[in-house]
């Protein structure tokens, strides 16, 4: 049986989650945003069941989606997270590990931190903060080249819990012939007018083994980050072929604490099960 891996992002900071508390998220959830650990935010079942944290439902996603082992990305004060994932919560259906990011200094230097354990293997990465449905993670896989899953900005709007503002925020990608040719990450209005046609990148891509090297030779961002926007960018400019899907789903957001009750709803019913 071949193994499909996958990393997720889940290391990162927290900043707008942990904003502070308006009253409106219950003890647990309140408590969770505090310490900005947005994939591990309980969220209630339907039925009546125990909560689950909300990175239970991207695992369950991606063993439904057929991948097989997967790779949290996290700070070195992890202990929390493994306990639950070496513990109650330990998966059923796929190989779960953990790899340090020493520093929370960009998305590329989160996937160089997994370097290690994928290896000489393609690789699906996705954000710990997003829910993307079974079918846009599944569209990834066994693709004999490297990819993305795109989205429509309209169709993120209509299907997710994401307003347009805050699309405006995500990276642009510019696509010829079914291939990414250019990515514009927080593009300014005059850029997102000049791309009327362009898709909007959640995070969702399959990596080939190069993208390794890739992140380790890119300069920081004027942010002061290593971006993994920026390293895709050096891949295509080597020639890396980066096929495109358009995904056909919407991805939950669960960045600040308004989103939770939304995440919540949309979620409620769905079977967990990793």
């Amino acid at each position: 049986m071949s193994r499909e891996r996958a990393v997720i992002l889940a290391r990162g900071l927290g900043t707008r989650m942990r904003e502070p508390n308006d009253g409106t998220l219950p003890p647990d959830q309140a408590r969770a945003a505090a310490g900005g650990a947005k994939a591990m935010m309980p969220l209630a079942v339907a039925g009546g069941a125990a909560a689950r944290p909300f990175l239970d439902y991207g695992l369950s996603a991606l063993a439904d989606a057929g991948y097989t082992d997967v790779c949290l990305v996290v700070a070195p004060d992890h202990e929390a997270m493994a306990a639950y994932y070496r513990g109650p919560g330990a998966p059923r259906r796929i190989r779960l590990d953990f790899a340090v990011q020493d520093a929370p200094i960009g998305t590329a230097n989160a996937v160089a931190a997994a370097a290690d354990w994928t290896g000489d293997d393609p690789f699906l990465v996705i954000n710990g903060d997003n829910y993307y449905a079974v079918r846009t993670l599944a569209s990834l896989v066994g693709r004999p080249s490297a990819a993305a899953a795109l989205f429509q900005a309209d169709a993120l709007v209509a299907r997710s819990n994401i307003p347009a503002e805050r699309i405006r925020a995500f990276a642009l990608c510019e696509v010829v012939d079914g291939r990414l040719v250019r990515i514009v990450e927080k593009p300014t209005p005059e850029q997102a007018a000049a791309l009327p046609e362009a898709l909007v990148s959640m995070t969702c891509w399959r990596m080939p083994p190069a993208i390794h090297a890739a992140c380790r030779r890119i300069a920081k961002s004027v942010r002061g980050e290593y971006e993994l926007a920026d390293a895709v960018s050096a891949l295509i400019a080597a020639g890396e072929r980066i096929d495109v899907v358009v995904a056909q789903d919407g991805v939950l957001d669960l960045s600040r604490r308004g989103d939770v009750a939304a995440v919540e709803q949309a979620l409620r019913g769905v079977t967990v099960d990793p």
